[in-house]
């Protein structure tokens, strides 16, 4: 089995903190939307026929594109591409473009997930951030998905953001755990270089939250969301039980995934590519058969600590078993030896064959992982 991601580059406005690629060239979508799907056409070999479990629709703003937009594209994934009969389909969307009637219409596609880019439901705070919704707008959005027959609704948090208090995190949290949604998504805030909030804090206009409070926030996290009947399945992913993200832990399991669009990225189990970062290059280069992208070939030490890195985030923890059989005796030494130092202070923990991050140690998850990561001397 495999994914397909989709890139869809189009926003209304920029958010202060994204650092992926987008563009406010809206008047172009048609013509990306018709190299997407060439894309789809030139690159049906690369997944070797594997059948498709899940798509994700991400962006930029997904929700900026018509039914008649999105209809081209699943069309061309259905014509070049097997899917599973029970194929997960997410779209990312912004709370102020899911009016009734477009959320009538996406029902007449396959998309069976919205995952909605809500961040606060502070309407100081999403002016700060540049966000182009209101909290009142993002609420109505959810229970409108829900009322159209939308059933697996995630939404995306942001904590840490300046200014930010215990209070402000306990009502937006307090407020998304009383919606009808099945997956919440709470990333910390994070000052990416070239981002208008780099630029805000290398003028010092905004200044980064104490670690101290970030840690707070982090624990009223996991505490709401489990008196909330919300499963902790990765670091930052929280669902309710059977609501997994199916296309999000197939990139932590290591599942071969392709990704179309500009920016988009490819991964097949032994090398990783994506596509350039332009509008015009990749639309240029689609138009003349060739696709702009570069490759990186991954070395066994680069996919042991992608191994690390993904599977300790998770619930389940890595496989000692795993990495003997796919790594070798070295990796297996290695991972026992740096991983047995955390255990004995309980930030480790075993979780059957596997070995996981204990409640203690996702607080310091960045300084484990990097210890378990191997560096060739």
């Amino acid at each position: 089995m495999a994914g397909i991601y989709i890139h869809i580059p189009f926003c209304k406005k920029r958010c202060i903190y994204c650092d992926f690629y987008s563009t406010t060239q809206g008047e172009r979508k048609m013509e990306y939307i018709k190299s997407l799907c060439k894309e789809l056409y030139l690159r049906k070999g690369y997944l070797q026929e594997e059948s498709i479990h899940t798509i994700y629709i991400g962006g930029g703003t997904p929700s900026q594109l018509s039914i008649t937009e999105l209809q081209e594209i699943f069309h061309a994934i259905y014509q070049h591409y097997t899917l599973e009969q029970k194929v997960e389909i997410t779209m990312e969307a912004n709370p102020d473009d899911l009016s009734y009637n477009y959320l009538k219409a996406l029902r007449t596609l396959p998309i069976n997930r919205i995952s909605m880019g809500v961040q606060t439901f502070n309407d100081k705070k999403l002016e700060l951030l540049n966000r182009r919704h209101t909290a009142k707008q993002a609420y109505d959005a959810v229970l409108r998905c829900k009322e159209t027959g939308f059933e697996n609704i995630s939404i995306d948090l942001i904590y840490g953001i300046p200014g930010e208090t215990l209070n402000d995190w306990d009502k937006d949290l307090q407020t998304a755990l009383t919606l009808p949604i099945k997956h919440l998504s709470a990333y910390h805030l994070i000052y990416e270089k070239g981002t208008p909030l780099w630029e805000l804090w290398k003028r010092h206009k905004v200044e980064e939250m104490d670690e101290n409070l970030s840690v707070a926030l982090f624990e009223k996290l996991i505490k709401h969301t489990k008196e909330a009947g919300f499963e902790h399945y990765e670091i930052s992913n929280f669902c309710k039980p059977g609501y997994q993200s199916k296309h999000n832990y197939s990139y932590w399991e290591g599942i071969p995934y392709l990704g179309c669009g500009a920016s988009a990225h490819s991964y097949n189990g032994h090398s990783r590519q994506w596509n350039v970062a332009s509008l015009s290059l990749y639309i240029k280069g689609i138009e003349n058969g060739i696709l702009n992208y570069e490759k990186e070939d991954l070395s066994p030490e680069t996919q042991y600590n992608e191994y690390i890195m993904t599977r300790l985030r998770t619930a389940k923890g890595f496989s000692l078993s795993y990495i003997s059989s796919q790594f070798g005796n070295l990796f297996h030494d290695y991972a026992f030896r740096m991983a047995n130092l955390y255990l004995k202070k309980g930030l480790l923990e075993f979780n059957g064959d596997n070995i996981k991050l204990s409640h203690q140690g996702i607080f310091i998850s960045d300084g484990i992982m990097s210890d378990l990561m191997y560096i060739q001397d």
